[in-house]
This record gives C-alpha cells, sequence and structure tokens, in this order.
C-alpha cells in the first residue's frame, strides 16, 4: 500500500543553522532516501520551494481568486515528501519516525487513496 510521507519543518530553523550543519542535515535527508531506496520501497520523493514561492488558487461565488504566497502562516511548512509504498500503516509508521523530519518537526503519514 502506498503512503505518503509530509515532513513538516521549521524553514527558519534550518536557515539559522551553521553551513556545516545545514549540509549534515541535508545528508541524513538524502541517506533516508536512499535507505528507502535500497530497500525497494521509495516510489517518489522531492523537495518543496518554500511556501513564500506558492500560489494560492480558490474559486469563490464562481470566480477564480489568485493568493500569491501561502494561504495561512503557520510555524511549520510542508518542505517535502516521500511516497512510500510498503505492507501495511506500521511499516509506514516505522519508516516516518526513521525520517530526519520527526526529530525537528512532524511526518504526517497519510495513506493514498487510488484513484
Amino acid at each position: 500500500m502506498q503512503y505518503m510521507l509530509l515532513a513538516y519543518t521549521d524553514p527558519k530553523g534550518f536557515a539559522a543553522m551553521k553551513p556545516d550543519d545545514a549540509q549534515k542535515a541535508m545528508a541524513a535527508y538524502a541517506a533516508f532516501g536512499e535507505a528507502l531506496r535500497k530497500d525497494g520501497l521509495l516510489v517518489s520523493s522531492n523537495r518543496l520551494r518554500p511556501t513564500a514561492d506558492s500560489t494560492t488558487v480558490r474559486i469563490a461565488d464562481g470566480k477564480t481568486r489568485v493568493l500569491n504566497g501561502p494561504y495561512a502562516e503557520t510555524k511549520e511548512e510542508l518542505g517535502g515528501y516521500f511516497l512510500i509504498d510498503v505492507r501495511d500503516l506500521d511499516a509506514a509508521l516505522s519508516w516516518a519516525a526513521r525520517c530526519p523530519a520527526a526529530s525537528h518537526g512532524v511526518v504526517e503519514v497519510r495513506p493514498v487513496w487510488a484513484m
């Protein structure tokens, strides 16, 4: 079954890191992705641009409204994802606990609803 591991972190925390620490953090994410790849579980993974680069689209009263930037201000933002294919929720939770975001943010585990 496929699960999306959604990594929410505080981008200000990463921006405040010393270059060596930031490099170590990125290496931890790369190692996590490689472990998923090695076990044949990784379907897809990407890092997302900051929410300041996002555009929100909403239709209200039949009119399209476009808002540059995030709709809601939050401390943590979705920074990336790992789409995995594992046997069950317990396996997905186990992998989520290994994701570096779990130690300095939160990892949401959401089952994929195949259409």
